[in-house]
């Protein structure tokens, strides 16, 4: 899985791997404002700056500060006007969710068989509100032909 994180754990601490830019203040200040709970599941201890999981065992981690991503064909989803681009990991169970147009980014890997990655999104999104977008997603019908 992305990141070196277990979403299957039942440790204590949750290990997460930090992202590049987790030092970020900006990031500091999108962690202090994450919920507490996620769909009934308390936030858990995690061994990094810039991280944060939920559930026992884990139905979501967030790290904050990784690379922002460009410009993709991958799925955007938006949720509580923060956009998301949207992919399947290469572990079966889990999808992985990348803030787009706001820096820093943040990535959210969601065990898809405990929670639905649309309760975590909109539980986490408004915690991104407090950065800026700097870019949006687009789709074809709102290109110019």
């Amino acid at each position: 899985m992305a990141a070196g994180v277990s979403l299957a754990g039942c440790e204590r601490t949750v290990v997460v791997d930090p992202a590049q830019d987790a030092q970020n203040p900006k990031c500091a200040d999108i962690m202090l404002r994450m919920p507490d709970e996620i769909a009934g599941e308390k936030s858990r201890t995690t061994s990094s700056q810039g991280t944060k999981a939920w559930g026992d065992p884990n139905i979501a981690v967030v790290r904050c500060g990784v690379t922002p991503p460009g410009p993709t064909t991958d799925q955007c989803v938006s949720v509580s006007n923060v956009d998301w681009i949207s992919k399947a990991s290469e572990e079966e169970d889990t999808w992985v969710f990348t803030s787009y147009g706001r820096t820093p980014a943040v990535e959210v890997l969601v065990n898809r068989k405990a929670e639905s990655g649309n309760n975590v999104l909109a539980a986490i999104s408004p915690a991104l509100t407090a950065i800026k977008p700097e870019a949006k997603c687009v789709g074809a019908e709102d290109l110019d032909s």
